[in-house]
């Protein structure tokens, strides 16, 4: 078989196997007019961070600018999201001998942490009800340097935090917007 006539074959069987190009950032399989997203619940002990959360998953949306975000009784969908856990597991330890009263302990002193993010994630139709997608255990994690100073420790911990809301955004984003 000549070249071209191998290549006018592999078209057709690629034409024909049910694979299509789709436009960057359009929904699949679903025509979404209007997207609302209320604020993040939280079941972790964890609290006060879900604003900030959600105003990256909602900046995510917006930045894209391909669907508009409006209240959610305008909405035709509801992106509904809780935080399930969110915990700061040691990564790497250093040992500090300290002598108190002519004894001396030994310490495990943390230098650094993981910290990790699990959300339960689900788009809904409002006008029908009907779930267009669920994820149960939507994950992500970032680790973070552990130092003496407090203010140190907690910029870096809500540097981690913002750094897994954004990949955790961009994930939603392409859930939503590019499903096969």
């Amino acid at each position: 078989m000549k070249p071209s006539g191998l290549l006018l074959l592999l078209t057709f069987v690629l034409a024909g196997c049910g694979y299509h190009f789709q436009a960057d950032g359009e929904p699949v399989g679903i025509q979404l007019e209007s997207l609302a997203i209320p604020m993040f619940s939280s079941t972790s002990s964890e609290i006060g961070f879900e604003a900030n959360f959600t105003k990256v998953i909602r900046q995510e949306f917006i930045s894209q600018g391909r669907v508009p975000l409006v209240p959610e009784e305008k909405a035709q969908a509801v992106l509904v999201g809780k935080i399930q856990d969110i915990r700061a597991d040691p990564v790497n330890y250093r040992s500090l001998d300290v002598p108190i009263g002519g004894t001396t302990y030994t310490y495990q002193v943390t230098s650094s942490r993981k910290l990790r993010v699990r959300l339960d994630v689900q788009l809904v139709d409002r006008r029908s009800g009907k779930l267009i997608w669920h994820e149960a255990a939507m994950e992500d994690q970032a680790s973070y340097s552990v130092t003496g100073d407090p203010l140190e420790l907690h910029y870096a911990e809500q540097r981690a935090l913002e750094t897994i809301a954004e990949r955790l955004a961009k994930r939603i984003y392409l859930r939503t917007m590019e499903r096969f």
